[in-house]
């Protein structure tokens, strides 16, 4: 964390700020996409992102380091571990005695759960997901595929809606919230597909492979030896146009975040979106090697990102200064709208 954003957010206790720079530094090593992103937020909103990740990189590498040799069961209990700790945290940032809350990571979500009024079930929620992978390893169908998107990816989305900040009703923003927490998920659950195999997982539906005549042992098999399937291509060409299809009911509430924060999640849309065309340029061979979007494109959609933030940063001073110098003798501006994000801008 820089100083800047944290002198910025109002974050002045030395070991606040050393709890929110230990955040920072989780998301930079392992969220090269969404640290990245981030970089496109206001500076007083970024801690607040970083405590929110950096604390669902710490649950998720708890269930799924391939480097650990801890069991089942010891990650389980440090999973419990974590649920106490979490909730001693919540409990005394409301009463603001963070003296209660050791563990960096819960200092800083207690802190940032505090000031933007984050509803504690959505940690609970989270944690409980986490707790599924340790004993389920596949999904039936999309349907119970979702009841557990719901705590894993959905409830990310929900918790970043009061940092971002809305031109909408919050309720009205917070179904697409949640349908982008579901599309980055899916998205990586496509490009993980390899190594999720590896941890005992599965993501993609039961249902899906038998409607391509495959099955798990059949993925197993091309992980193992290399080869492909054209059925196998099948499903995960189908995977990938469902996981389209969310990320075009999450694309309405881009317009309906504040301006500031637009670029930041726009630029998140495009560069995991793109993940998926990465995928079918590389003939859908997921099972194999991991796709990635090209330093290139990174590089564009990052310094479009970029150009639209610092316009909207500007958009928002000039309209802070027109309040402050009062109302003109000319006749009332209309009602502002919002302007619509179209598919083809992206």
């Amino acid at each position: 964390m820089t100083v800047r954003e944290l002198d910025a957010a109002g974050i002045h206790e030395p070991a606040l700020r050393t709890a929110y720079t230990h955040c920072r530094g989780l998301n930079a090593r392992h969220g090269k996409t969404y640290f990245l992103a981030t970089r496109l937020l206001p500076v007083d909103r970024r801690p607040a992102v970083h405590a929110l990740y950096g604390f669902a990189r710490w649950a998720d590498d708890i269930v799924d380091d391939l480097d650990s040799s801890a069991t089942p069961g010891e990650r389980g209990r440090a999973l419990v571990a974590l649920e106490t700790q979490l909730e001693a945290g919540l409990e005394a940032g409301l009463r603001r005695d963070r003296a209660r809350a050791t563990e960096p990571v819960i200092r800083a979500l207690a802190d940032t759960a505090r000031r933007y009024g984050i509803d504690r079930v959505h940690f609970t929620d989270f944690l409980a997901s986490m707790r599924s992978d340790l004993t389920v390893g596949g999904y039936a169908s999309y349907e119970e595929l979702g009841r557990y998107m719901h705590g894993s990816a959905a409830v990310i989305g929900l918790q970043m809606l009061p940092v971002l900040g809305t031109v909408a009703p919050r309720e009205e923003a917070a179904p697409h919230a949640a349908a982008l927490g579901v599309a980055f998920q899916l998205t990586n659950f496509l490009r993980d597909v390899g190594e999720d195999l590896d941890r005992g997982r599965l993501y993609l539906p039961a249902e899906l492979l038998a409607a391509h005549g495959v099955d798990r042992e059949r993925f197993e098999w091309s992980r193992r030896t290399g080869a492909r399937d054209a059925r196998i291509t099948d499903v995960l060409r189908a995977a990938a146009a469902h996981n389209r299809a969310v990320y075009r009911d999450a694309l309405p509430g881009i317009a309906m975040l504040a301006p500031v924060s637009r670029p930041c999640i726009r630029t998140a849309f495009v560069l995991y979106s793109g993940i998926l065309d990465a995928i079918e340029a590389d003939g859908y061979a997921v099972l194999h090697r991991r796709s990635v979007v090209p330093r290139r494109r990174r590089a564009v959609v990052a310094l479009d990102g970029l150009v639209r933030a610092v316009a909207a940063r500007a958009g928002g001073r000039r309209g802070k200064e027109a309040a402050v110098a009062g109302p003109s003798c000319a006749s009332p501006s209309p009602r502002p709208r919002v302007a619509p994000v179209r598919e083809e801008a992206l």
